[in-house]
């Protein structure tokens, strides 16, 4: 396809869309609120949105830049909301390293060589302070009694970190989104084979969906992905 010269890729149906899917996944699971922890831009819920979802969305986004177009993203949707905290297993002032694609590769760990041999626009440019708060502390803020809740968390290397810092509240999860590393990326990271066991075996969740993400353009190597798991398994259709 002659767009493709261009770096562009044509899509005739949204079923072709993984996004797309994973909203599916959402809206047969009765969804009434996603968490989307690591929000940087809004990105996800303006996925979220595209592809349906109608729900209530609460995002959280500690990076100055990225947190100023999320405000102003959701200014007109009544249902989205944003904290300005990153989660982690205690409250804290942190400093978070701010990578250069945007922010989108920040994270409180260091970033290993591997990540920016293959992205070299994301390496480290500086470092912030902010505040970091436990899940569950906040959670009758952001969730009521009855609310089906869907986790989505990328936060670069520190998922298991933020998983813990939701403490039991994690069982009341309905579904849980990661982004997750196949190979070490981050100093400590959570890698692909580690969060599986994590959420099939502590958090008793069912993996539903993989969704590609960050490729090294050299090699074609898949870096990271997103793994999707619901707690009742694939929902039926309506």
């Amino acid at each position: 396809m002659a767009v493709r010269r261009f770096g562009f890729e044509v899509s005739r149906f949204p079923e072709c869309s993984f996004d797309y899917r994973v909203v599916q996944l959402l809206l047969r699971s009765g969804i009434d609120v996603v968490l989307d922890v690591g929000a940087n831009c809004g990105q996800y819920g303006e996925m979220l949105r595209r592809f349906g979802y109608r729900g209530r969305i609460v995002s959280f986004e500690p990076v100055k830049a990225p947190l100023r177009i999320l405000s102003r993203r959701v200014a007109a949707d009544p249902l989205w909301t944003v904290f300005p905290h990153a989660l982690g297993d205690v409250r804290a002032p942190i400093s978070i390293n701010v990578a250069g694609n945007g922010a989108a590769s920040s994270s409180l760990l260091p970033m290993l060589p591997r990540h920016v041999e293959a992205c070299p626009q994301s390496r480290y440019v500086e470092r912030q302070e902010s505040e970091q708060h436990r899940l569950d502390a906040l959670w009758e803020r952001v969730a009521a009694p009855g609310d089906r809740v869907f986790l989505k968390v990328d936060v670069q290397g520190y998922e298991e970190t933020v998983l813990r810092g939701a403490g039991d509240r994690m069982h009341d999860c309905a579904g849980l989104q990661m982004e997750v590393s196949c190979v070490p990326l981050y100093e400590g990271g959570l890698l692909l084979g580690k969060a599986l066991d994590l959420a099939e075996r502590h958090y008793g969740l069912t993996l539903v969906a993989l969704v590609p993400g960050f490729t090294d353009p050299r090699t074609g190597q898949m870096l990271q992905c997103d793994a999707v798991f619901l707690r009742d398994g694939l929902p039926s259709r309506a």
